[in-house]
């Protein structure tokens, strides 16, 4: 397969860094995680982070993107990917590198988020998310829209089911 940039939407708790590493391992990619830059830099998004650091994490995020593109890696990137214009932002990264690229979105009912997370909270896998910043989370959430030609799934399982790779 041709290198690809393929981006992960979804809320938080909805199973995206579980389908990054399924697809990174069957691609193969790399992924990289917003997450994980912001544990970098210090900074938690459980408890909030300022729009000013998200665009800093975003930025090295891209650089680290491209830097990968570049060398002929595929990128799998573990994001909530919301709101629309950091998906335009990621789609239009793509082709500049001439890569082709896959929106993922990780389609997971808000009951179901609240429930992953209460039992994370019983048998912690990751870091929490405060309450408040969970419902800001969840009110303020765009979901990709028609024209946007997202693989729309619920599980990594989903997404071999159903073709795939949709996109460029």
């Amino acid at each position: 397969m041709a290198d690809r940039l393929v981006l992960l939407c979804g809320t938080s708790f909805s199973g995206k860094s579980t389908v990054a590493r399924v697809l990174a391992e069957r691609l193969p990619a790399r992924v990289v995680s917003l997450d994980e830059i912001n544990e970098r830099r210090g900074l938690w998004g459980g408890d909030g982070i300022p729009v000013e650091e998200w665009m800093r994490t975003h930025e090295v995020a891209r650089v680290e993107v491209r830097e990968l593109l570049g060398s002929g890696t595929s990128v799998v990137v573990d994001d909530t990917s919301s709101p629309r214009f950091l998906r335009d932002g990621w789609r239009a990264l793509a082709a500049a590198e001439d890569v082709g690229f896959t929106l993922v979105y990780v389609d997971v009912d808000h009951a179901t988020v609240r429930t992953r997370r209460a039992a994370n909270r019983l048998d912690p896998r990751r870091q929490d998310v405060t309450d408040a910043v969970l419902e800001q989370h969840l009110a303020e959430f765009e979901p990709p829209g028609d024209d946007e030609d997202a693989v729309r799934i619920r599980s990594a399982d989903d997404f071999f089911r159903s073709g795939g790779w949709g996109g460029s």
